[in-house]
């Protein structure tokens, strides 16, 4: 499988351009560009897309500094299916998580969109994922093995919850369950935050999220986070340790979020957007804001993107089948 490791380089301009010239494809630039995003506002993604927005102003992309509109629910999906009948000029875009082109279409059989429906732009950030417990769980339970053993013995209260049914973190979770022997009762929300709201308040033993979102509650202690999904630990929780270093290599994940225009968009435009958002990337303001959330600033060419959504498609294919779960289940 494809590596995201050559993502974290920096990106040259030029490949990003490919020789195009989006100056000259799109005049003086579009006036605003709309950027979807399909979770609530506050989340990791979120800033993102806000980071971003604000950086657009002033570019051969767009005259002015772009605008957010959260479009939150069904998992991101109506932010991608908004998208896909949106005006394909380069005005409207859609920040989604990769798992929405290549997770979804095994798991949702009436899916309204195809992942041909949309282009990729750029890749935006990387994120690990995250067990949390909080204080509905004893504090003694300090480590994966612990809860583990606590959710075997205690089957009414091993609940967890996730940005939303069928997501990366979902099934991450579920993924765990399955390979641990344990049945872990899945709470789907409305994305990361009401979630984190649950999990803080005690209403659901344990979360499965974007480990970002965990920072300012574990420095007041209110959550521990047990494990993260990537290949080598979170940069920003250097001391909690991967599931793959646990005993549990399959429940991995480094998720991107991802910049996507509709499926006829010319390709000079989605070069001049690109070019855009690349250099927004690199802008250190928006690395450190990034960094506060705990994600990587991470540009992309478009055909980068593209290939990996294909590898990750092909990846999740046989573990979504193992796991189980469709939309109808």
């Amino acid at each position: 499988m494809q590596h995201r490791r050559h993502f974290l380089h920096t990106l040259g301009s030029a490949a990003v351009l490919g020789g195009l010239s989006p100056l000259s494809a799109l005049a003086q630039g579009l006036d605003q560009v709309k950027i979807m995003y399909g979770f609530p506002a506050g989340s990791a993604g979120d800033s993102v897309a806000r980071r971003v927005a604000e950086k657009l102003g002033g570019t051969a992309y767009s005259k002015n500094p772009g605008f957010v509109e959260n479009k939150p629910g069904a998992g991101g999906r109506i932010a991608v299916e908004t998208l896909k009948n949106s005006p394909a000029d380069g005005s409207v875009l859609t920040l989604a998580p990769v798992s929405a082109l290549a997770v979804y279409p095994y798991i949702y059989p009436k899916l309204a969109y195809k992942p041909e429906d949309v282009a990729p732009v750029s890749i935006g950030a990387i994120m690990f994922h995250g067990l949390a417990v909080g204080p509905a769980v004893p504090a003694e339970v300090k480590t994966l093995k612990d809860f583990l053993a606590w959710a075997k013995a205690n089957p009414a209260q091993a609940s967890y919850g996730s940005p939303g049914a069928g997501s990366m973190p979902h099934l991450l979770g579920a993924l765990l369950g399955l390979r641990a022997g344990v049945e872990l009762k899945h709470v789907p929300y409305r994305g990361t935050v009401p979630s984190i709201t649950d999990l803080v308040g005690g209403q659901i033993a344990a979360a499965m999220n974007p480990s970002g979102d965990y920072l300012q509650y574990m420095k007041t202690g209110r959550v521990r986070v047990l494990a993260t999904s990537g290949r080598k630990r979170s940069p920003y929780l250097p001391d909690v340790p991967t599931f793959t270093e646990l005993g549990y290599p399959d429940v991995t994940s480094e998720e991107w979020f991802g910049f996507y225009a509709p499926a006829k968009t010319p390709t000079a435009t989605i070069a001049s957007a690109n070019a855009a958002i690349t250099a927004a990337l690199k802008d250190k303001s928006v690395i450190d804001a990034l960094a506060l959330v705990g994600l990587v600033a991470n540009g992309s060419t478009p055909q980068e993107m593209a290939a990996d959504q294909k590898a990750e498609y092909e990846r999740w294919g046989p573990l979504v089948k193992q796991i189980g779960f469709t939309a109808e289940s």
